[in-house]
């Protein structure tokens, strides 16, 4: 038997009373997000020129790239650029929110670049305005207000209402919570963000139904059971499950944050929190909360 079988088998087996701190749980879920929503309300979210409009350009240069010569000779002529390097000769420019106009930061930015390096070639170059930002944010924001109201009637329609109210709540919770994480870590916001939410809530959601068809299966089994026991005992059935699926999909995705470059590393970032927090409402909001609003009241053929 191998060790991943043997690993495997004793999540099987386990008997752990995910019932007994629910209240805690839930009671640190409603502070994480109430924190969240006063840290993004107060300390705000560091938008990138997606929604807060400025300029990126994408520039190849075929020679020995010093990014720390680079970033020293535009931050003396242009305000607020930041320098990434995609590889060894690629690099991402971006100026956002520029006080002259677009057009002309770029020719400032040519122009420097041109009298340092020789071969110079741009391979993008795009202008975002404030207006198209705003209309970015209100587009994001509806990809995610949908995918919560398609989800939703999902869980209504394959269970009941009592396990859609227990779905959303996690969802809520997995969502603001990594909100919170952006604006506390400063990392940028963009539409890979809006990406990496829906990611998360997608995965998340996943490992809720998992979890409710096994409770679902269990109330037709065991009808007289005190429905805590049920949800433990349905919590540890599939925690083998979760835990594998979690362990591999994190380490997939720290493959990512370490290698994947600075292009992918918000992404990549926020994915792995999200999913580590994800796992958690699975086991202690969705499930627990269904303790609250019993659906065996409804009986289920």
């Amino acid at each position: 038997m191998t060790v991943l079988s043997s690993f495997r088998s004793y999540l099987s087996h386990t008997k752990i009373d995910f019932m007994k701190p629910h209240k805690l749980a839930l009671a640190l879920s409603v502070v994480g997000i109430v924190g969240s929503l006063l840290l993004v309300a107060i300390k705000g979210l560091n938008f990138g020129i997606d929604f807060a409009g400025g300029i990126l350009i994408e520039a190849q240069i075929d020679e020995e790239l010093d990014l720390a010569r680079v970033r020293e000779l535009l931050s003396a002529e242009v305000k607020d650029v930041q320098i990434q390097n995609v590889d060894q000769k690629n690099l991402l420019i971006r100026v956002a929110k520029a006080d002259e106009e677009q057009s002309t930061v770029v020719k400032k930015i040519q122009e420097i670049l041109g009298k340092n390096f020789s071969k110079i070639e741009y391979q993008k170059i795009d202008y975002v305005g404030p207006q198209v930002g705003s209309e970015l944010i209100m587009k994001g924001f509806m990809a995610l207000l949908l995918s919560f109201v398609f989800i939703m009637i999902y869980i209504w329609v394959r269970f009941d209402w009592q396990f859609g109210v227990g779905g959303i709540f996690a969802l809520v919770h997995d969502a603001v919570l990594t909100l919170g994480f952006y604006s506390l870590t400063g990392l940028e916001f963009n539409l890979t963000s809006i990406a990496a939410i829906l990611t998360i809530i997608g995965y998340s959601i996943n490992d809720s139904v998992v979890i409710y068809d096994r409770i679902r299966e269990n109330m037709r089994r065991y009808k007289k059971m005190d429905f805590a026991e049920l949800i433990n005992s349905s919590a540890n059935s599939t925690l083998s499950r979760t835990i594998l699926t979690s362990g591999v999909t994190l380490i997939s995705i720290l493959a990512l944050i370490l290698f994947g470059g600075k292009v992918l590393y918000s992404f990549s970032v926020a994915t792995f929190f999200g999913i580590v927090i994800g796992t958690y409402s699975s086991i202690y909001i969705s499930a627990p909360i269904l303790i609250y609003f019993d659906p065996r009241k409804k009986n289920i053929d």
